[in-house]
């Protein structure tokens, strides 16, 4: 059945959308172009059914309003929210070409280190200034990274997907709905830190633990847990020491730097970690400036080792999929 959007004019033809790219339970993004600027952008449309959903309109106006505030090169840019005819909400966005984290890794297997820290460390500095803005992510996770091409760099990361962001009510604006209250759970399991587990007040902390769980999933293909079920590896999170980056591939060394890094990262008690993505940055530049260089594998050590994440379901979206479908 043909998708009904393809082809609408979108904002009184200042958008014409041209291709859907992504679709899910709640909305779908699609691909228009804006005649009046020469480009492409992606439009991110919620279901027309759940216009009277106020938690869910609420959910993807905070999206956006995060997201527009933002001005960091590596954070996707949103340049405008309204409502179709229907009353389906939207908001335009930064048009990406390229993938996301996940499927960067599950395509071509674990990062190189280097090359994960140089992602991570841009990564950082996007959630620095959202962090600096009063904006806690709450929900990062390889697959709200997407890697594109920019500014000359093969590998420059976007930040994704602010749905759960925590904004202050100054950020949200007068009559907007708030749903960060203490004692709820939001975010995604194997990304969670332990307060987040717990349903405890989060700060910018809680996204530091989350960005190094994403760094130790691309340089492993793995998570720093053993957990079997979502609720097991929130009860990991809580309670278990992750395993060592040392010992999470057999044979595979890391340099001892960059593990010290991830460990403080990871630390339970959100006092123990980096106090800002800023201070987390400048210590992985500092593992490029000078790690301490392993000895290679063997040649029977260079296969990508098992994922201990459930594989994800194939997908109908191209690799120029800007953001998960709301």
């Amino acid at each position: 059945m043909a998708d009904p959007l393809i082809g609408k004019q979108v904002d009184n033809g200042e958008y014409v959308i041209v291709d859907r790219i992504g679709s899910g339970g709640m909305g779908s993004v699609y691909k228009a172009e804006q005649p009046s600027m020469n480009r492409m952008v992606a439009i991110k449309v919620l279901h027309s059914r759940f216009a009277t959903r106020d938690d869910l309109v609420a959910r993807f106006r905070r999206e956006a309003r995060a997201m527009s505030q933002l001005s960091h090169p590596n954070t996707a840019r949103v340049y405008k929210y309204g409502a179709l005819d229907d009353g389906a909400v939207y908001f335009v966005m930064d048009y990406l070409e390229g993938r996301n984290l996940a499927a960067e890794v599950r395509e071509n297997g674990p990062m190189p280190a280097e090359r994960a820290v140089q992602v991570m460390v841009q990564v950082c500095g996007a959630l620095e200034e959202a962090h600096r803005a009063g904006i806690v992510h709450r929900d990062l996770k390889p697959e709200n990274v997407f890697l594109t091409k920019q500014s000359g760099s093969a590998d420059f990361p976007k930040v994704l997907d602010f749905g759960l962001a925590k904004m202050s009510e100054k950020q949200m604006g007068r009559g907007s709905m708030m749903f960060t209250q203490q004692g709820m759970v939001f975010g995604t399991p194997e990304f969670m830190s332990p307060e987040q587990a717990q349903g405890e007040a989060l700060d910018r902390r809680s996204d530091i633990y989350s960005l190094a769980l994403i760094l130790y999933e691309l340089i492993t293909g793995k998570l720093p847990f053993d957990a079997k079920t979502p609720l097991d590896m929130m009860k990991a999170h809580v309670r278990d020491a992750p395993i060592p980056l040392s010992q999470r591939i057999p044979g595979k060394p890391f340099w001892p730097e960059l593990e010290a890094v991830i460990n403080k990262a990871l630390a339970k008690n959100p006092d123990d970690r980096y106090a800002t993505a800023e201070d987390f940055g400048e210590a992985l530049r500092g593992c490029l400036r000078g790690p301490s260089v392993p000895p290679p594998p063997s040649p029977t050590e260079q296969e990508p080792p098992p994922s201990n994440r459930a594989p994800a379901p194939p997908s109908a979206a191209p690799a120029s999929t800007p953001a998960s479908p709301p």
